[in-house]
């Protein structure tokens, strides 16, 4: 190699070896100085806190983004619990889930603006008596959804299962959104892109209107009344949206920091067939963004449903019974102080515990784990 050679392969190194790990809230590695610019924005966008006067409302769960997202960085957890419902009736024809759209559902949000206090003197928005089941949910993180969004369906569809024909006892099935296109995104994987799961969260968690949903939603299925919502619609312009949307889509995933008993864990994870559903990675496909297109992401998760047992059970979504969820990605999880779509679990040895379920097999091999074994997958997951 020549001296030039040399010199030009030491450069390299040196600025790989520099190059520090992303941390919480970071944008992805390899952005363009414009993409860059469009994340800085975007969290402006992200961490804004609406009035009533800017759109807040009149029905809300949150005033801003950062506020339920925000623990450890802007994208991360947070301790708010919503409130979700539906109807259930399996023996129905046709669907036989009522996601109780009709009556304002399936989030029936905690706060209303003083203005729709005044009018109907209601502090939350009323869960209609038709409703056959409430959920709690928690917020879940957003870092790397923007890999998650880049995943082929087909990639997805090439883990599904749903006849159990390998008889592993593990027979996961794909979610599919109202018009027939595969979900991934939500606890019960109902939404098929991250631009749409960013939107629905404006109007279905800060009441604010946006220019792909320009309308407010009703109160538990009457419309608003007069006077109670100031601001023009759509309260988010096209603009800002977008902006919002990029800086969700270009949160990096957490650094995987592996150490000598994690990764003695991870071979007793793949061992117990948690990798059966938390697959370890998925692979990108083209995306109009260099830095998340044909990427490996460390996901932990197939985007798939799964029955987790009558213990867990709660709402219907889509095409997704009461006891089906989609596999929890678990990058990030060692962010978390609490487990589960409920929040119920305050470790990771109680959510392994409550799997039930088609999760039954893996959480009793879990269970027959020397102790040492037990402690080493565990020293695993908190390292994702």
């Amino acid at each position: 190699m020549t001296r030039l050679g040399l010199c030009a392969l030491a450069l390299s190194l040196t600025v790989a070896a520099c190059r520090k790990p992303p941390q919480p809230g970071d944008p992805l590695a390899g952005l363009t100085a414009q993409e860059r610019d469009r994340f800085v924005h975007g969290r402006v966008v992200f961490d804004s806190a609406f009035t009533p006067a800017t759109g807040l409302g009149p029905l809300f769960n949150a005033v801003g983004c950062g506020e339920c997202h925000e623990d450890p960085k802007a994208g991360g957890t947070g301790d708010e619990v919503e409130r979700h419902a539906t109807a259930f009736h399996p023996a129905a024809a046709g669907r036989a889930c009522d996601e109780l759209a009709a009556k304002g559902g399936p989030v029936f949000q905690l706060h209303v603006t003083p203005l729709l206090h005044a009018a109907l003197g209601i502090d939350s928005e009323p869960v209609p008596p038709e409703a056959t089941a409430i959920a709690r949910r928690t917020t879940p993180a957003i870092f790397g959804f923007g890999l998650l969004d880049a995943v082929p369906d087909s990639v997805i569809l090439s883990y599904a299962d749903p006849d159990d024909r390998d008889h592993d006892g593990i027979s996961g099935r794909p979610n599919r959104f109202f018009d027939g296109r595969l979900g991934r995104f939500g606890r019960k994987a109902l939404v098929p892109t991250l631009r749409e799961f960013n939107e629905g969260a404006l109007i279905a968690e800060m009441g604010v209107t946006s220019p792909a949903i320009p309308t407010e939603e009703t109160v538990a299925g009457q419309p608003l009344p007069a006077g109670t919502d100031p601001a023009p619609d759509p309260e988010l312009p096209r603009e800002a949206t977008d902006l919002l949307d990029a800086f969700v889509r270009l949160l990096a995933p957490p650094e995987q920091k592996l150490t000598r008993e994690a990764r003695q864990g991870r071979e007793v994870f793949e061992r117990t067939g948690c990798a059966r559903c938390h697959v370890p990675a998925l692979r990108t496909g083209d995306s109009p963004v260099p830095a998340l297109r044909h990427r490996e992401v460390a996901a932990y998760t197939d985007l798939l449903l799964h029955d987790m047992g009558p213990e867990l059970a709660d709402i219907c979504l889509g095409l997704a019974t009461p006891s089906e969820f989609r596999t929890e990605p678990l990058m990030g999880v060692r962010l978390r102080s609490k487990f589960l779509h409920d929040g119920r679990a305050t470790t990771l040895e109680q959510a392994i515990d409550l799997h039930a379920g088609e999760g039954a097999a893996a959480r009793d091999r879990f269970r027959g784990l020397a102790a040492g074994e037990r402690a080493a997958l565990i020293a695993f997951l908190k390292t994702l």
